[in-house]
């Protein structure tokens, strides 16, 4: 008897154990949801103030950011500029030099004509020898 008094004792410890687990139960859920949230809670200020350290960064940043980026565009002008000049500056060079070679270039373009007119007619002249010293002759 003695054992089944122990056995139902300890069953009853051990029901009594599991009715209290059973109602520790929610609460330890409800605990850890609220930790949860916490932990969650806590990361989201986390970003949202390094969020707010990188805006607030961007915008002091700003300023020297548009003073790079026009000095960098006067800088891109300055250098086109520059190219334009030396360009016009050689055309204008090409140019002066043709003008300058001009007179010369039509002195021999003329030299040219005059020659070849003065072969042509010397080819002429020796077909109308060879024509009439022909005709002179008679045939054979």
């Amino acid at each position: 008897m003695r054992d089944q008094k122990n056995q139902a004792g300890k069953e009853a410890r051990h029901e009594e154990k599991r009715v209290e687990e059973e109602l520790a139960q929610p609460a330890r859920a409800q605990a850890r949801r609220e930790t949860d949230l916490a932990r969650e809670q806590a990361i989201q200020k986390e970003q949202a103030g390094k969020e707010a350290k990188r805006k607030e960064k961007r915008i002091e940043e700003e300023p020297a950011q548009l003073a790079r980026e026009q000095a960098r565009r006067q800088t891109d002008l300055a250098r086109e500029q520059a190219i334009q000049k030396e360009q016009a500056g050689k055309e204008a060079k090409r140019k002066e030099k043709r003008i300058e070679e001009e007179p010369a270039q039509l002195a021999r373009e003329q030299a040219r004509r005059q020659t070849d007119l003065a072969r042509e007619q010397a080819i002429a002249e020796d077909q109308e020898a060879r024509r009439r010293k022909a005709k002179n002759q008679p045939p054979e």
